[in-house]
């Protein structure tokens, strides 16, 4: 199930990259813009046909994206159906209507979510509390530390924790919230605790000897403290809305729109620290603003493992990741970012706004500069992320 919802979750992240470019496609057609060739990955091609309109399809090898290619691309181009004779309204909404499709998308899937059962991912989600059920709360070992008890045991990052046997005892005590685990085994400092866990499906046992509570306070006093049992737990919490999906989806629009652009000013100001501290030549800085930036990212390996986790919890988290990767995808091509959407949209802007002429030269290097920076960067996070999943 984990490997279906996997793939499943990777073909719904590609088809976010097809609504988004059929957004453009539409708008450009209906628009009296020519389309040349619409294109699932970046080049070399893997497959292309010609359709009965004129333009081609491709799917191509670099599933980094996506592109519709209209005829006469640049602003500076006046040819009858090309995109540089389009007047400045339809240029808006040609280079928009990716955008839109992006936010339309999210909308929906979070309506979807809400009704099957949404994911509490942050703390102070946004929900309306008089429509608001739980249908489903599970405790994870979310992170197993290396040389401890669970490892040891035989516990893994990716077990449900059902519940756990006391000593002396052989009733099963659930554990229902995450913040149970910690509190179980304090309590039970020092001794073997037989933990109830559900792995691919199947119900095992494992048990553990817990670390003493001398051990534990004087590892506090180290560089490296430890807990009792060595797993920081995880909880995967569904809340179930009816009447008020729309609302529920539209506020956590809100909420995460509003979180993606402080994650971004933390990146931004991460990456400033990266600069400042390779001129000053302060390691320590530079590397404590690395960690910051890039802990805000992910790329295309981060998605993966992103989703490849989400697999593992269930196909609603899987859908609500989609819809939030779509609202990121959004954001992102609204923003005035060189090569993307929102880049091209706002120096169109500019120009007319200063009663300039966009030359194809300068839209070219703008463009060039934009394209090289954003794979530079792709490139960078990606390494990261092999560092952090790896």
């Amino acid at each position: 199930m984990g490997i279906f919802l996997l793939v499943l979750g990777l073909i719904m992240f590609v088809g976010l990259v097809v609504v988004h470019e059929w957004g453009h496609f539409i708008m450009a057609k209906r628009n009296g813009v020519e389309v040349e060739e619409f294109g699932i990955g970046f080049p070399p091609r893997l497959y292309k046909r010609q359709t009965k309109d004129g333009w081609l399809f491709t799917v191509n090898l670099l599933p980094l994206g996506g592109f519709v290619k209209l005829k006469g691309e640049h602003d500076a181009d006046t040819e009858k159906g090309t995109f540089g004779a389009a007047d400045t309204w339809a240029k808006t909404k040609i280079m928009a209507a990716g955008v839109v499709m992006n936010f339309i998308t999210a909308f929906v899937l979070l309506v979807i979510c809400a009704l099957i059962g949404i994911p509490k991912l942050v703390d102070n989600q946004f929900t309306v509390k008089s429509d608001t059920k739980v249908v489903k709360n599970e405790v994870f070992a979310g992170y197993v530390a290396p040389g401890s008890p669970a490892e040891k045991a035989g516990l893994q990052s990716t077990d449900r924790l059902v519940g756990y046997v006391a000593p002396d005892s052989t009733r099963v005590i659930p554990l229902e919230q995450a913040t149970d685990l910690p509190n179980v085994t304090s309590k039970y400092a020092g001794q073997k605790l037989t933990f109830i866990l559900v792995r691919d499906g199947q119900e095992i046992r494992k048990t553990a000897e817990l670390r003493t509570a001398e051990a534990v306070a004087a590892s506090k006093k180290t560089d490296n403290p430890q807990g009792h049992l060595g797993v920081v737990p995880s909880e995967l919490t569904l809340q179930r809305s009816t009447w008020s999906a729309p609302i529920v989806a539209g506020g956590l629009m809100g909420q995460f729109t509003t979180l993606t652009f402080q994650g971004l000013g933390k990146a931004l100001a991460g990456l400033g620290g990266i600069i400042a501290g390779a001129v000053t030549g302060n390691t320590t800085a530079r590397q404590s603003a690395q960690t910051e930036a890039s802990s805000q990212v992910a790329g295309p390996v981060g998605i993966f493992f992103v989703l490849k986790s989400g697999s593992i919890l269930g196909y609603q988290y899987v859908l609500f990741v989609i819809a939030i990767i779509s609202l990121t995808l959004a954001i992102m091509n609204f923003l005035p970012i060189p090569a993307l959407d929102g880049g091209r949209l706002w120096l169109t802007l500019a120009y007319r706004a200063f009663k300039r002429d966009l030359t194809q030269r300068t839209e070219e290097l703008v463009n060039t500069a934009g394209f090289v920076l954003l794979i530079g960067l792709i490139v960078l996070i990606s390494v990261v992320d092999v560092r952090r999943f790896f």
